[in-house]
């Protein structure tokens, strides 16, 4: 396994070590952490993203399903942060419009239930001292900073008035968290006064928090198993949702960049792995560290309505030089990259008309790709959440206990399963300061 003494690559200035407990099985591997900034001063660092999509039109079998514009409209979204600070700035983007995004006036306050907000808490944004700012096409803006004491694992709710007519061009598909849409301009309502609710995320890329120094950021990059589909709406049950609740205490931030139905190779439901790797990955204020949990849709979309006209699957060695580049892309900006094992699929999507979602040559390949990410050592650490996830008397299949009923996407259980294979030992953390 590689150490932060690789040839020709920045040491670390601290190490955490990290214990993979893959159901009977235990590996030690070292994540070493770099400090995201120097001196003693506060930093502003991601606390929590939303990896941006394009609408996806015609026959494609999973519709968008977003509004179609929004007008004269209130939007109010709630993020659970990772971890906390003094002062808060949000992040809207317009990566996909072709036209500009105008933002009326805008609030941001501390989340109460369901669209309710703490009124004390509540504070109105500005973007370059302006409350109304125009997003440009493919751009995204930055808020001012505002005086808003958060802790790790508080909820805050952003409002957005929207007073021009905006189609969601720029959105992420599957937020499993209910946004509030009202008439008017609502954004400092206490409850907005809704007229329609719905799950994706609109404009809302991401949020950032003022913190000290010792603070650090990791990003799980991935697909719908990242993206949490099929846990619980409203409740945080993703595997990074339990991770942040595992790190909040040593000042690491988990965010979220997966998009349900990214690939590495194609573009469909988002953009290919290394196209949005920069922006999603490299491109968050503070990122040390990213875990790569992504391939099983290239396996699996060939044969299926989701890659109509091209049933060949993609060779191992075109997923490897994939993983290769995201390897080598990390590396050259200082950052630890962990590959994750492709978890187990049998029997996905069957009785759907997904067709031949899995099939004996997709797991032939499945085994292949996690062979190599177990044992080529070029990733900086693994983590085998195959291990994890598999029923061990039918281990192509997930344990049924961690399965959500789909055979593809854990359940819960499952996906606090695999935040629970990584816990941090920090003992050796002191040992080595």
């Amino acid at each position: 396994m590689p150490d932060n003494t690789h040839p020709g690559r920045r040491p670390f200035h601290r190490s955490v070590t990290w214990r993979l407990a893959a159901l009977a099985m235990s590996t030690l591997l070292t994540m070493s952490m770099a400090k995201a900034g120097s001196g003693g001063d506060d930093q502003w660092l991601a606390s929590w993203s939303a990896s941006p999509q394009p609408r996806w039109e015609g026959d494609f079998p999973l519709p968008t399903h977003t509004p179609f514009q929004l007008w004269d409209q209130t939007i109010r979204q709630v993020a659970r942060l990772s971890i906390g600070g003094e002062r808060v700035r949000v992040v809207l983007s317009n990566a996909y419009g072709n036209r500009p995004v105008v933002i009326g006036d805008a609030h941001l306050a501390t989340a109460g239930v369901d669209s309710a907000i703490e009124a004390e808490s509540a504070a109105a944004l500005t973007f370059s001292g302006q409350r109304r700012i125009a997003i440009p096409p493919g751009a995204q803006v930055l808020s001012d900073p505002v005086d808003l004491a958060v802790a790790a694992l508080d909820e805050v709710a952003i409002s957005l008035y929207l007073p021009e007519p905006t189609p969601p061009a720029t959105f992420h598909w599957d937020g499993r968290q209910t946004a509030y849409v009202g008439a008017g301009n609502q954004v400092a309502a206490t409850t907005l006064d809704t007229e329609m609710t719905h799950d994706i995320r609109v404009l809302l890329s991401g949020v950032l928090v003022e913190t000290g120094d010792d603070s650090r950021v990791l990003v799980a990059f991935g697909d719908s198993i990242t993206d949490g589909n099929a846990s619980t709406p409203d409740a945080n049950h993703r595997w990074p949702d339990f991770l942040a609740r595992r790190l909040a205490a040593d000042n690491v931030a988990v965010l979220n960049a997966g998009i349900s139905g990214a690939r590495l190779l194609r573009s469909q439901m988002g953009e290919n792995a290394l196209a949005r790797f920069g922006r999603d990955v490299l491109g968050q204020p503070g990122v040390t560290d990213v875990i790569l949990l992504m391939g099983i849709n290239d396996i699996g979309w060939p044969r299926t309505p989701l890659q109509p006209g091209d049933a060949a699957l993609p060779s191992v060695d075109d997923l490897i030089a994939a993983y290769r580049q995201l390897i080598a892309r990390a590396h050259v900006r200082g950052v630890r990259i962990i590959g994750a094992t492709l978890t187990p699929f049998a029997g996905a999507l069957e009785g759907t008309p997904m067709g031949d979602y899995y099939s004996a040559d997709k797991e032939r390949l499945r085994q292949r790709v996690n062979e190599w990410i177990r044992n080529s050592g070029e990733f900086d650490a693994v983590i085998d959440f195959d291990a994890v996830l598999r029923d061990p008397a039918r281990p192509t299949r997930m344990l049924p206990a961690f399965d959500s009923g789909d055979h593809l996407h854990p359940s819960d259980r499952g996906y606090e399963a695999m935040a629970d294979a990584i816990a941090i030992d920090a003992r050796l953390d002191a040992q080595q300061r």
